[in-house]
């Protein structure tokens, strides 16, 4: 890819609950910044009004696997044409807290909703939501943060009240796991592995390692706080 200002790039983090993410989301968001890149942060569910609200819904309402997978595509679709899309046309970094395949580790794996269904709805939320009514969007980038389920449950028992995802057993962490790990050999040029299970500054240097050897920073400085 040609990372000059005037070109967009878009970056998934992916992985289970607990994996460990957003400091380090916020730490590659400030690298960008660093290197003079303009940089949208945001995530999903969520990164609009709409797409928040559903999130809302999506996190503390009891519905049914489909219910939940065609929530997380509304959102979704409303956050590509009023958020990502017009920001990559401004050829800024786009940094998201989760994308798609979430919904495949979450509801087709976690839930063991149909897969191929997903494949329908995906094409459905993300094809033309930009200029190109051909183009169906998926990050350029995704950096999928690999943590042991039993890990994971220990880091969440630790944490705030949980949401309906959090609250989970530990096996669907682990079945959500490998719908992440399916998604990955399904794209291996687009994932980027990390692993997670390892001290934050030795998880942050694999990161820096991705976007070096991708070409898409130089130099990358600095570590998650």
């Amino acid at each position: 890819m040609n990372n000059t200002p005037s070109t967009g790039l878009f970056i998934s983090f992916e992985g289970i609950d607990g994996a460990g993410k957003s400091s380090h989301i916020a730490a590659l968001a400030q690298a960008f910044k660093d290197a003079g890149r303009t940089v949208t942060l945001t995530r999903e569910p969520g990164g609009t009004p709409l797409a928040e609200k559903l999130r809302n819904l999506l996190l503390h309402d009891a519905m049914d696997p489909l219910t939940e997978a065609l929530v997380a595509f509304a959102a979704r679709r409303d956050h590509l044409v009023q958020v990502i899309e017009p920001a990559l046309a401004r050829g800024e970094v786009v940094v998201s807290d989760r994308f798609t395949d979430a919904t495949f580790a979450y509801q087709g794996a976690g839930r063991g909703f149909d897969w191929e269904k997903l494949q329908t709805l995906e094409r459905m939320a993300q094809t033309g939501s930009g200029s190109n009514a051909e183009l169906m969007r998926e990050p350029d980038l995704t950096i999928w943060f690999d943590l042991p389920a039993a890990v994971a449950a220990e880091r969440l028992a630790a944490a705030r009240v949980p949401d309906r995802f959090e609250a989970q057993p530990q096996d669907f962490f682990a079945a959500v796991a490998s719908g992440y790990a399916r998604r990955c050999a399904a794209a291996p040029k687009r994932f980027a592995r990390i692993d997670a299970h390892q001290p934050r500054e030795a998880v942050w240097q694999q990161v820096a390692d991705v976007l070096q050897a991708r070409g898409y920073l130089q130099g990358v400085q600095g570590a998650a706080a």
